[in-house]
């Protein structure tokens, strides 16, 4: 598949969004638009759009990489996954009628109310934070390959395919917002979840197998192990580390996230909110088999063919994230080729345009006060936001650009490891929240806490064996992180007379 017609293939893509963003935001790009989709999103819609915002280009190339990693991960993955479908469940009953019930336009109004305004701006910034690093990483990881199988032909430089990159995202997105997503992101996890099962039939085509034999292939391979129960201690691949770290990243980045949230609050009614919840639940969980079997099959083809596990050209160590797409632009014929790079495309720019539209919307009412405007139609508001929309943009881009100059590890490993020193506080102070209803925190110390959380998180990790007999952290470790939060906000607080009701 020549340079060329990626590139036509790119073009013609983005002209299908343009298209859809002009015909939905052409009458109303108002605020309430753009932050709630005018609450009137239907939920099967948002269920299925949440699939490629939760998944990202991480999932569609890291995750089949990681299964013939030399660590020997195989489908370890899917313990994780087994506990995301615990943590969605929780999120469903326990998050999403608080936020209902509060008619909330930002999920971190929930923490202004409880506990004051030092805490609730504390909130919102680690959410900014969080989404801003995840999604530049995410972003990142598909500029990549774009960068190698595209632009690098053109002689493009990779600053001005980042660039170009954000700039079709904020094109199509900063007028309908949220009310634009919920329709750009149904079509592009259509083209997510076609790529997953035509990938795996050209893969087996090209191999001579059933589905049947293609299934025992994978099972009878050394890329099929599921459940580690091994040395607890020191395998990060322990069934119990695996669930534990899944349900509470689950949690914190989803139920305590304003992006995936933001989607759900656009529902007509809790309801309704739920039974997308739930509904993308069960969907999740199966797209994720069918991913880690495209990965054992990557594998096996590629041990059929002779094919090498790419390298990174700077560092020379090998990248298994760039394996999918060298079998599949430079291995298979074009059609599969195609596939994929729709595939991957859609993965990575439905996570980041709904980013993007989420972290517009908590600076502008979690700093900005927009919900608070009378008339949040008014021009000079939508200016405004407009601006801060693009701030992002530009954001991200300078993000990009330093973890490129840096980078030397796996970006699923990297992505959950950050993901569990910068969410952790927030699922300390939710917990709090909810559990402590009859104490009152110390408001103008929780910045501080928040910030030293983190902190004693990563001494702790980097001397876990030393100080808990070998023991070694995974996902568990955004756990940790929380309860640092919570003790320290439990020693600074004082007994009210009546406990919260919300």
């Amino acid at each position: 598949m020549t340079p060329s017609t990626i590139l036509i293939l790119i073009i013609v893509y983005f002209g299908i969004l343009f298209y859809i963003s002009h015909r939905v935001s052409k009458k109303d790009y108002s605020n309430e638009a753009f932050f709630k989709a005018n609450k009137n999103s239907k939920w099967y819609l948002v269920a299925f759009g949440m699939i490629g915002t939760a998944l990202s280009g991480v999932t569609f190339i890291s995750v089949p990489g990681e299964v013939g990693a030399a660590s020997g991960e195989q489908f370890k993955y899917f313990q994780f996954v087994l506990g995301n479908a615990i943590g969605f469940i929780i999120v469903t009953k326990l998050l999403l009628p608080l936020y209902y019930r509060m008619n909330l336009t930002s999920i971190y109004g929930y923490i202004e109310q409880r506990m004051g305004t030092y805490s609730y701006k504390t909130a919102a910034t680690i959410f900014l934070v969080s989404r801003t690093v995840s999604s530049a990483f995410r972003l990142y990881l598909v500029v990549i390959v774009l960068q190698r199988f595209v632009f690098d032909y053109y002689k493009v430089p990779f600053s001005l395919t980042v660039l170009i990159s954000l700039l079709l995202i904020f094109s199509y997105t900063y007028r309908g917002g949220l009310k634009t997503i919920i329709i750009t992101d149904t079509l592009q996890t259509f083209f997510l979840v076609t790529s997953v099962f035509l990938t795996i039939y050209f893969i087996c085509d090209s191999l001579d197998l059933s589905a049947i034999n293609a299934f025992n292939e994978v099972k009878n391979s050394n890329y099929s192990k599921i459940f580690f129960f091994d040395d607890f201690m020191t395998s990060k691949f322990h069934f119990v580390k695996q669930i534990l770290g899944g349900i509470f990243v689950t949690i914190a980045m989803v139920g305590l996230d304003q992006d995936l949230m933001q989607k759900n609050l656009s529902c007509k009614n809790i309801q309704e909110a739920q039974k997308n919840m739930f509904t993308f639940t069960g969907i999740f969980v199966i797209i994720n088999i069918f991913f880690l079997s495209v990965g054992a099959l990557l594998y096996i083809y590629a041990d059929k063919n002779g094919i090498a596990i790419p390298v990174d050209l700077i560092t020379n160590k090998p990248r298994t994230d760039l394996l999918f797409p060298e079998i599949a632009l430079n291995h298979l014929s074009i059609i599969p080729a195609v596939i994929f790079l729709l595939g991957i495309i859609a993965a990575t720019f439905a996570t980041t345009d709904s980013a993007l539209t989420a972290l517009t919307t908590s600076f502008c009412v979690d700093f900005l006060g927009m919900d608070k405007t009378e008339n949040i139609s008014k021009q000079n508001v939508i200016r405004k936001r407009h601006l801060v929309h693009l701030s992002f943009s530009a954001l991200v881009f300078i993000v990009i650009l330093i973890f490129n100059s840096i980078n030397d590890s796996s970006v699923v490993g990297m992505i959950f490891k950050v993901a569990s020193y910068t969410y952790g506080p927030l699922l300390g102070l939710y917990t709090f929240g909810l559990f402590q209803k009859s104490k009152k925190v110390n408001d103008k110390l929780v910045p501080i806490i928040c910030l030293l959380s983190p902190f004693l998180t990563y001494l702790l990790n980097e001397y876990s064996q030393t100080l808990f007999w070998g023991y070694i952290f995974d996902n568990e470790l955004i756990i940790l992180n929380g309860l640092l939060t919570f003790f320290g906000l439990y020693l600074t607080s004082t007994k009210m007379n009546e406990k919260i009701s919300f």
